[in-house]
């Protein structure tokens, strides 16, 4: 049985990568960028004015002058004015600085009258104030965005800046999720007392869309061999992803390995050393799909599916590597069995600044309304059974932040 890093070891270095794939601006938001995005123009691509005022030579100013003759007004988006000796030009917030001019007054502290502005008396300009120079922010040229970054709408802004319509990204995979159980009722239909709501394929659904992952589709297969084997035969023609939810386990029910198996997927591991979802199936199709079989239980299949799938799928689209979070245990934690503990916790903030893991109790591995008062759970390692109040940890929240 593979620890639960051996396990992510063997799932990002068995999975296929993603090709990347050129989309309109409007909808890269959200997707793993695979190019270099580099400055079209220097930023500012001119001496940027920073307040609304007058423009004019600190030269003058320092020399006392405290009454300047408005030359001329210019706004943003004006062609640059050349500023006259003595002069001053009324000015906006975004306009090119004008020639000869390198010092801007704030309208606050002026006057003007009969085309004359007046500084207040006792105001202290400086050179160069209120001037964003050219090219402060970056040159034409540089490099603004590196391959992996998960587009962001501040980088949209970004990419829009340096003229670009389409940007290369890393394609959607095609994703089937497939629940499993003659005991599933979908919602809204009659349901009898020994039979239980389909909850697992659309809580799947949620956390992969909510990362982006948007081709997902939804389906419901009894636990019957000949049909398990035509319909995921059929979405594994479809679909570059599978992950099953049910039928993994050692039942007599459970048909999900065999099938698979004699579907061509080979197995990289079945079992895990960790609480919940030790039952975890992975494999690799003929076609390279990637093949997940979570347990049926609610609470192991979305733990699993936050620490392997999305992992898997965010490796797989090459998306950067996000650190390591960690947070510091509320209170004492017992875990007796030699597996990893994946804790569900709330998190909470201390007055010092630290990030607190409140413990959140599950009944069982199908109590997965308790996780509703959850923001994640915490990584609790095999080799100790006692974590005090205080314990630094892993910690894996439910939505990406």
């Amino acid at each position: 049985m593979l620890t639960t890093a051996e396990a992510r070891e063997a799932i990002l270095a068995a999975m296929p990568d993603f090709p990347a794939d050129a989309v309109l601006l409007d909808a890269a938001n959200e997707r793993v960028l695979r190019q270099v995005v580099r400055a079209e123009r220097d930023q500012p691509p001119f001496h940027r004015v920073m307040m609304d005022g007058i423009a004019l030579s600190f030269r003058d100013f320092s020399r006392g002058r405290r009454e300047f003759p408005v030359q001329a007004t210019q706004a943003a988006g004006d062609p640059v004015l050349a500023l006259q000796p003595g002069n001053c030009i009324e000015i906006m917030t975004g306009a090119s600085l004008p020639e000869n001019a390198d010092c801007i007054v704030p309208v606050e502290r002026i006057s003007i009258k009969n085309r004359i502005a007046f500084i207040e008396n006792d105001y202290a300009a400086k050179s160069g104030q209120f001037i964003h120079p050219r090219a402060s922010d970056h040159a034409a040229g540089t490099d603004l965005l590196a391959p992996g970054k998960r587009i962001s709408p501040m980088d949209i802004a970004i990419i829009a800046s340096c003229g670009l319509t389409e940007v290369e990204v890393s394609s959607l995979p095609v994703i089937r999720v497939i629940s499993t159980g003659n005991e599933l009722v979908s919602p809204g239909t009659p349901i009898e007392p020994h039979q239980v709501r389909l909850s697992n394929g659309p809580a799947i659904q949620a956390m992969l869309r909510e990362r982006g992952y948007a081709h997902c589709d939804h389906d419901h297969l009894l636990d019957d061999r000949d049909e398990l084997r035509r319909r995921i035969g059929v979405h594994l023609a479809d679909a570059d992803v599978l992950i099953l939810s049910g039928g993994v386990s050692m039942g007599k029910a459970d048909f999900v390995p065999g099938v698979l198996a004699e579907l061509g997927v080979n197995v990289v591991f079945h079992k895990i050393s960790q609480r919940p979802g030790k039952p975890m199936w992975f494999g690799i199709g003929p076609n390279r799909e990637a093949v997940f079989a979570l347990p049926g239980n609610p609470v192991s299949a979305l733990v699993c599916c936050r620490q392997y799938v999305i992992a898997a799928l965010e490796a797989a689209s090459a998306a950067t590597p996000r650190p390591p979070e960690f947070a510091v245990l509320a209170s004492d934690v017992t875990f007796e069995p030699d597996l990893t503990c994946f804790q569900p916790v709330r998190l909470v903030s201390s007055a010092g600044g630290q990030v607190l893991a409140m413990p959140v109790l599950t009944n069982t591995s199908g109590d997965f309304t308790a996780l509703s008062a959850s923001d994640g759970y915490v990584e609790l390692a095999r080799e100790q059974s006692h974590f005090p109040a205080g314990t630094p940890v892993f910690l894996h929240r439910w939505r990406s932040v």
